[in-house]
């Protein structure tokens, strides 16, 4: 029986907010030595700047023109603040800025856009075509890379995602209440699960992986479970062959 010696190129972890899917896919690219990338901030680049550059949130064609031109990066974090990572916009350090309320608020109208979705897909198609990296968002496995060979959705009760932004909000000295997080979540889990394009749900060959009451470290171990099966598979592993083969 042949084994396969690669890692999977293309690694994609969705999932609502606040399920983890940043923390675990950073630390997941870490450990295998892959590149790291969050979609996310994207859409939430995007609606800061039309915040802060006074265009009307509503208006979808004045968004999507801002979409289509502001120069995005994330880079690895150069502050021990707190960050994850670095993010720019048009050169200027806007990290904390796009996890603000206001934003929080707003970057699920932002993402309904279809021009703005479309923006936003084909720069990140062009950074994961690279390969070797471990991206993670909403549509990512879905939309932006179907033809990953791992797929991850991450998924948790409202209430257990609501209380770990509410300890990160508490922890980062922002004034805000339990019940305020959890009403605009479950807003946001509607608008991102109902919206006709690009809705969020798993893709139909991801593994889901329910986060309620894990730590991360515990999550972390469970997909590089799964990655060690997809790089050591054989042609006649039905284990496998449903979560790896169907995607190379």
């Amino acid at each position: 029986m042949k084994k396969l010696t690669k890692l999977p190129s293309i690694i994609t972890i969705d999932g609502p907010v606040a399920s983890g899917k940043s923390t675990v896919g950073k630390e997941v690219a870490k450990r295998i030595g892959y590149r790291f990338f969050d979609t996310g901030v994207m859409y939430r680049v995007v609606t800061w700047q039309a915040i802060v550059n006074g265009i009307n949130l509503k208006s979808e064609y004045d968004v999507t023109k801002l979409a289509k031109k502001v120069k995005i990066e994330q880079r690895p974090s150069s502050i021990n603040d707190g960050r994850m990572y670095d993010v720019f916009a048009d050169g200027v350090d806007v990290t904390w800025n796009i996890v603000l309320p206001v934003v929080n608020d707003n970057v699920s109208l932002i993402s309904t856009y279809p021009g703005v979705r479309k923006a936003m897909t084909a720069k990140q198609r062009q950074i994961g075509s690279k390969g070797m990296i471990v991206m993670v968002g909403r549509d990512i496995g879905t939309v932006v890379l179907p033809k990953a060979e791992l797929k991850i959705f991450l998924d948790a009760s409202v209430e257990e995602r609501a209380t770990r932004r509410y300890k990160d909000e508490v922890t980062r000295g922002n004034t805000v209440t339990y019940d305020e997080i959890l009403k605009s979540m479950m807003n946001r889990d509607m608008l991102d699960s109902s919206r006709s394009l690009a809705p969020l749900k798993p893709a139909k060959d991801a593994v889901i992986i329910n986060t309620n009451g894990k730590d991360k470290s515990q999550v972390v171990e469970e997909i590089l479970e799964l990655i060690k099966h997809c790089k050591n598979r054989g042609k006649d592993d039905e284990k496998t062959l449903s979560v790896c083969e169907k995607n190379s």
